[in-house]
C-alpha cells in the first residue's frame, strides 16, 4: 500500500477506534498493522498522535504573556510629552512624567482613564524605550567654533586645577554660542550661556557679537535672574569673558567670586556647558545664521521667560557621578534624572524663602503652553532670520 493510501485508511478508522471498546480497538489495531504492514507500536503512536493533531486544528494557540502597556491612548500620551520635552531619552522623559501629566488633561481638555495613569505611573524607562523606538530621530550636525584667545588677563585669571564643590548651587560654567550660520564673517548674535553644576540650572543670554560690554551686561542680567549667589565662575580662554569689566565685577567685591578659566584647547574642561550648549540651545535654534540685530531682543525675550521655566522647571536631566576605566572602556554612572528646580528643593544650601517661590512659579505654570509659545517665539525669530533683505540686515 502506498503512504497516500496509508494516510486515507487511517483517516478513516481514526474515529472508530477511539471511539470503540477495548476488544473491539484490538480488532481495529490489528487490520491496520495487517493493511499496512506497520509495526504494532507503530501503529497505536499513527492512531493517537493524529488524534492530538485533529484537536490542536481547532485549539486557539496560546498567545504568549499579555502586552500590558498596549493601551493607544498611552502612547499618545507618551508621544506629545516626548515631543514638548524636545525628545529626551527614556530615562529623562520617565522622570519628567509626574511633572507633565497632571496637566495634560486640563490643558488638552481630553480626560485620561485611571488606567491609562496607572500605565503611566508605573511603566519602565526600558519599556518606553521599545514604545518609542519608532519615533526617534537622529541629530548629527555640529556647529563652528569661534572663541579667539582673550591674553590681557590670562596671568591674573588662573586655570581651574582644584575641584569645585560640585554640590553647593553657585559655581557656573560659561560660554558662547555663535548663530553665525556657515560663516564667521561679519556682524550676528551670540549667545552667553551658563549653567550651574550642582543643579544644572542654566541661563542663556542674547549678544550682538562678542563685545566686552555687552557680554558683562549679559552677565550681570544672568546673575540677577539666579536664586542662589554665584560663588564661582569658569568659562574658555575668550577675550570676551577674559577682560576687565568681569575682571572687576567678580574679584572686587566684599566677598569675591572664584574666577577662574580652562585650559587652552581642552574643551572636557568646560562639559557641563558643553552639554547644554547642545540640548538647550542647538537643539532649539539650530545653526542658522542670525545677522538681523533685532533678533537680539526677540531671543532675550524668550529666554528670560517661556524658555528659562520650561528647561529649568520641567525637563530632567542627569548628572555623572561616577566614571571607572575597565580595561579599555570606560564605564559611566549618572544619577536619577531631575529638573534643576527639583535639585533646588533638596539642596540644603538655598534658603526656604527661595524654595517657596520657585514652588510657588512652578504650580502657577503649565508645560505644554510654555512649549507652544517657545515654539511661536523660535519659528518668529526664524523669521526675523529670513525675511528682510541682506541690505537691511546690520542697519
Amino acid at each position: 500500500m502506498s503512504t497516500r493510501a496509508a494516510r486515507e485508511y487511517l483517516q478513516q478508522i481514526l474515529k472508530r477506534y477511539h471511539a470503540a471498546a477495548k476488544e473491539l480497538k484490538k480488532a481495529i489495531l490489528d487490520e491496520f498493522c495487517e493493511i499496512c504492514g506497520y509495526n504494532r507500536k507503530y501503529a497505536i503512536r499513527l492512531l493517537n498522535n493524529a488524534r492530538r493533531k485533529k484537536k490542536s486544528i481547532h485549539k486557539r494557540r496560546r498567545p504568549g504573556r499579555h502586552k500590558k502597556y498596549d493601551h493607544p491612548m498611552l502612547l499618545e500620551v507618551l508621544t506629545c510629552i516626548w515631543q514638548g520635552m524636545n525628545l529626551p531619552c527614556a530615562k529623562r522623559l520617565k522622570a519628567g512624567l509626574p511633572l507633565w501629566v497632571p496637566l495634560y488633561a486640563p490643558h488638552f481638555g481630553v480626560a485620561l482613564s485611571s488606567l491609562v495613569l496607572d500605565l503611566l505611573a508605573s511603566i519602565s524607562a526600558s519599556t518606553i524605550d521599545r514604545l518609542m523606538a519608532a519615533r526617534r530621530g537622529k541629530h548629527s550636525k555640529h556647529g563652528l567654533a569661534t572663541t579667539k584667545p582673550g591674553s590681557l588677563l590670562k596671568k591674573h585669571i588662573p586655570i581651574k586645577t582644584n575641584q569645585w564643590d560640585e554640590k553647593r548651587p553657585g559655581f557656573l560654567e560659561a560660554d558662547t554660542v555663535a548663530h553665525g550660520g556657515a560663516s564667521t564673517a561679519g556682524m550676528f548674535v551670540f549667545t552667553v550661556n551658563t549653567v550651574d553644576i550642582a543643579t544644572g540650572w542654566t541661563e542663556p543670554r542674547a549678544v550682538w557679537g562678542k563685545g566686552e560690554r555687552d557680554v558683562f551686561l549679559a552677565i550681570h542680567s544672568i546673575e540677577s535672574a539666579l536664586p542662589f549667589p554665584i560663588l564661582g565662575f569658569d568659562c574658555d580662554n575668550g577675550g570676551e569673558f577674559l577682560n576687565h569689566h568681569l575682571w572687576k565685577y567678580f574679584t572686587g567685591r566684599k566677598r569675591p567670586v572664584q574666577f577662574t578659566r580652562s585650559r587652552p584647547y581642552h574643551k572636557n574642561d568646560n562639559a557641563h556647558i558643553e552639554g547644554k550648549n547642545w540640548t538647550h540651545v542647538r537643539q532649539y535654534l539650530g545653526y542658522q545664521r542670525f545677522e538681523v540685530q533685532q533678533i537680539t531682543h526677540a531671543m532675550n525675550e524668550l529666554y528670560t521667560s517661556e524658555w528659562r521655566l520650561l528647561l529649568n522647571f520641567f525637563i530632567p536631566s542627569v548628572k555623572l557621578i561616577e566614571k571607572v576605566r575597565q580595561g579599555s572602556q570606560i564605564i559611566k554612572k549618572h544619577d536619577s534624572a531631575k529638573t534643576p528646580f527639583q535639585r533646588i528643593l533638596e539642596s540644603p544650601d538655598i534658603n526656604p524663602q527661595t524654595k517657596r517661590q520657585l514652588q510657588a512659579r512652578f504650580d502657577s505654570s503649565d508645560p505644554f503652553h510654555l512649549q507652544e509659545q517657545v515654539k511661536i517665539k523660535i519659528k518668529h525669530i526664524l523669521e526675523l532670520a529670513t525675511s528682510q533683505p541682506l541690505s537691511q540686515k546690520n542697519q
